[in-house]
């Protein structure tokens, strides 16, 4: 087994700031033990481990510290600045354990960006006993919640809890039991919690907790805006085509950008930038 790993920051301009990923390239995918190490010892909340197949389709599996995860997006935009780089600008097919994932690279003014299709989105209403529960693990009162945007879990290649708090401060405040919230997400399939408030109609700010993958908070999350945006355009709560902003990270010391585009049927855009980490 040989490959080259690489180590970025998605979603930023800026190497202390985004998501950090780890890229692993090579002719074959490691097997399933190596992976898990690698990406232990790279200790980024997930590593993408990336084959080619043929032209320009590649297969990709992505780790957590402590597990397999089925899609993560933040990796994947780091993994396509790094083939842009590697095989130049145009779109790669990136064949993930959910599905077809096409991933448009291209430079401008010297930095490479990236653009994801997310698989097809699902949402389902959260039931009340589980909003109880994860409330009270997170130290949240009901009142505090946005009534507008409800409680639902969203999927585009995983599946999220999103709560909507009802002001900044509330978001800003973040603290809960690292062991009981990863058993409860683990008994709900969920990959994170997708925390946000609505500043405006086009601007959210998150926060996502990520205990499953050994992670206390993920600076950027771009598998939970894709299924952010395919929620609130399947519940009506916008009005497709819609163009959002999610700023994530700020509360941790790395702020990220991640912009989002929901069109009116299909997958949900979601892009970035992302820069090289020494």
């Amino acid at each position: 087994m040989t490959g080259t790993l690489y180590r970025l920051a998605a979603f930023t301009r800026d190497p202390q700031g985004g998501n950090p990923a780890g890229v692993w390239l090579g002719d074959t995918l490691p097997d399933v033990a190596s992976m898990q190490r690698i990406a232990a010892e790279v200790g980024y909340s997930e590593t993408a481990f990336i084959a080619p197949l043929h032209g320009t389709q590649r297969i990709v599996r992505y780790y957590s510290p402590q597990a397999e995860v089925s899609f993560c997006g933040h990796a994947t935009v780091a993994s396509g600045v790094v083939l842009g780089r590697l095989s130049g600008a145009g779109t790669y097919a990136l064949d993930t354990a959910v599905g077809k994932v096409p991933v448009t690279v291209n430079q401008a003014e010297g930095e490479w960006q990236a653009s994801l299709v997310s698989v097809p989105t699902e949402y389902q209403s959260a039931s009340p006993a589980l909003v109880e529960e994860v409330l009270a693990l997170l130290g949240w009162q009901a009142d505090e919640l946005d009534t507008a945007l409800p409680p639902a879990k969203a999927y585009a290649g995983a599946w999220h809890l999103v709560l909507a708090a009802d002001s900044q401060a509330r978001l800003d405040r973040l603290d809960y039991d690292f062991e009981r919230l990863k058993a409860l997400m683990l008994r709900e399939n969920l990959t994170t919690l997708q925390l946000v408030w609505r500043e405006s109609a086009t601007l959210f700010h998150a926060r996502d907790p990520f205990p499953v993958g050994g992670v206390v908070e993920d600076p950027a999350t771009g598998a939970a805006a894709a299924a952010l945006g395919g929620y609130l355009r399947d519940a009506g709560l916008i009005e497709a085509p819609a163009r959002l902003t999610i700023r994530q990270g700020e509360a941790m010391g790395r702020p990220s950008r991640l912009e989002v585009e929901v069109p009116k049927s299909g997958g949900i855009v979601v892009s970035g930038t992302a820069v090289e980490l020494e």
